[in-house]
């Protein structure tokens, strides 16, 4: 039996145990013979990237042009340092030096995104781009080798630029679009492929049509192309699971979700009305797109739908700016979820109360978000390091959406890149990840896996090349673009490979907030 083989017939096991388990099952905890600081048997721990962010190649052999080329092609000054992903960390030649750093760290599964337009170019069947599948059959064929299994994205935000002509995201068909595009990736790696997330982050990646100089297309429609999009996305989600669980799910046997970011809302006070708030925004986030696909009823939340109905009316509209499925678009995205995939990075003071343009995701809330100034910040200037934040969002997703394993697709800090020794990313990780495990052994949260962000540093979209994620520094100043490790792949390796947070890092107690 070949390796590939061996790690192929690892990653069906593991499935089974981590995401066959009964809903609601308590994992391993320290009254039963594991330690407080011990992960469960079979946790899975990895790193994370995404294509536009460090491939590169942007349009080598065959590849389609995507709403991030044509943007930051379009307007370079759009980023802080006025750079772009042409080259970025050169990913799509220097694959291999990625799968050894990821197994210097023993990480067991590696998440990545697949570049729609690297695939389909006019973002259509039309044109299947062979080069493109060539060099992703290399990139898991190269992680299989290692024992490193695949986590596949299967949309990281690079939508093909000639969809984009279509509307993108706000038209409905797209949605067709990405179910044939998913096909395709379903044909050509499912094989080898156990695990996939549909969609990345779409609260975050809709700003595209709300805000201009946020993200791409830079469609300027604040309040209403944004839920537009998200609508659509909703019903990309829900096709490409059910194709999968119809058609390939039963020789393939992989899983299948959705990852979405949601940063923790803690109450600026004590009073009803911040509490209130808090959910709000929690819901105006998370619940936007987490309650069509993981509540028992399905469709947006209720606060959501009655507030924008109510603030389009009161702008005298004809009709609500958030769209509404039918009654069997409902049942069509409900229960579409083998896990829950979550990023999370930091945590935010939240009051009642109006902000943001009218019409607006913020102004709809009806929330005043307020960054927590007593915790450090990082180099990145929203981004403050709040460890018990992470306790309590699997937490609230747990109690929200009872009944499905949370898969921890992101998290991590950003640096200034001017050193190796990475104190303050040790401190993020060590933090979060004793916050995590006490989560699962103290509060009995179904959580099996946790990545981190990222493996290398990378373009981090308008922030350039300023903000450096990455437990391996990237050389961006020189042409071959070399990877160093800093001093947090070290620790991340004693935790992973002693599947716990070493004692020397466990923070025993929750900082309150």
């Amino acid at each position: 039996m070949s390796r590939r083989q061996e790690v192929l017939l690892a990653v069906v096991a593991a499935l089974s145990v981590l995401l066959g388990a009964p809903a609601g099952a308590a994992p391993t905890t320290a009254g039963s013979g594991n330690a407080v600081n011990q992960f469960p048997e079979g946790f899975l721990f990895g790193a994370s990237s995404a294509a536009y962010q460090i491939e590169g190649g942007w349009n080598a052999d065959g590849k389609g042009e995507s709403i991030w080329d044509r943007l930051l092609h379009t307007f370079p000054n759009l980023t802080t340092d006025g750079r772009n992903g042409d080259v970025a960390a050169d990913s799509y030649h220097k694959y291999k030096e990625d799968v050894e750093a990821l197994a210097s760290i023993g990480a067991n599964f590696y998440r990545f995104s697949i570049s729609w337009p690297r695939i389909l170019p006019t973002g259509d069947t039309n044109v299947i781009n062979q080069a493109g599948i060539d060099y992703y059959n290399n990139l898991i064929n190269a992680l299989l080798e290692k024992g490193i299994q695949p986590l596949v994205t299967i949309y990281h935000w690079d939508l093909p630029f000639e969809l984009q002509k279509l509307g993108g995201w706000t038209n409905p068909r797209i949605a067709e679009y990405y179910v044939q595009y998913a096909k395709v990736l379903f044909e050509n790696f499912g094989d080898r492929v156990k695990l996939w997330i549909t969609i990345n982050e779409p609260d975050m990646f809709t700003k595209g049509y709300a805000t201009w100089g946020q993200q791409a297309p830079s469609v300027n429609a604040s309040g209403i192309g944004d839920y537009q999009a998200g609508h659509t996305v909703l019903l990309a989600h829900a096709g490409a699971w059910h194709l999968y669980d119809e058609h390939f799910r039963p020789t393939q046997k992989g899983k299948i979700g959705i990852t979405l970011n949601i940063d923790w809302s803690e109450p600026a006070t004590d009073s009803a009305d911040d509490a209130e708030a808090a959910e709000r925004s929690l819901q105006f986030t998370g619940g936007l797109f987490a309650h069509p696909i993981f509540s028992s009823e399905g469709d947006y939340p209720s606060v959501v739908r009655l507030r924008v109905d109510a603030n389009s009316k009161a702008e005298g509209r004809g009709v609500s700016r958030l769209p509404s499925f039918t009654t069997s678009e409902v049942e069509y995205i409900r229960g579409t979820s083998d896990f829950f995939g979550l990023n999370h990075y930091t945590s935010w003071y939240v009051a009642d109360g109006v902000e943001g343009t009218v019409p607006s995701k913020t102004y709809d809330s009806g929330t005043i978000t307020t960054p927590m100034t007593e915790y450090p910040l990082t180099y990145s200037a929203w981004l403050r390091v709040i460890p018990s934040g992470i306790r309590k969002i699997v937490n609230w997703v747990s109690k929200t959406y009872p009944g499905h394993p949370i898969l921890i697709t992101e998290n991590g800090c950003s640096d200034d890149g001017s050193t190796l020794d990475d104190q303050q990313r040790i401190e993020y990780y060590t933090g979060y990840l004793s916050e995590v495990v006490k989560a699962i052994n103290v509060d009995g949260v179904d959580v099996i896996g946790y990545s981190a962000w990222s493996i290398i540093d990378n373009l981090e979209w308008m922030a350039g090349y300023t903000n450096h994620f990455g437990v391996f520094r990237v050389d961006y100043d020189d042409p071959d673009r070399p990877r160093t490790a800093k001093a947090s792949a070290s620790v991340l390796k004693k935790i992973y490979e002693s599947n716990s947070v070493p004692l020397e890092y466990f923070t025993p107690d929750s900082s309150s907030t």
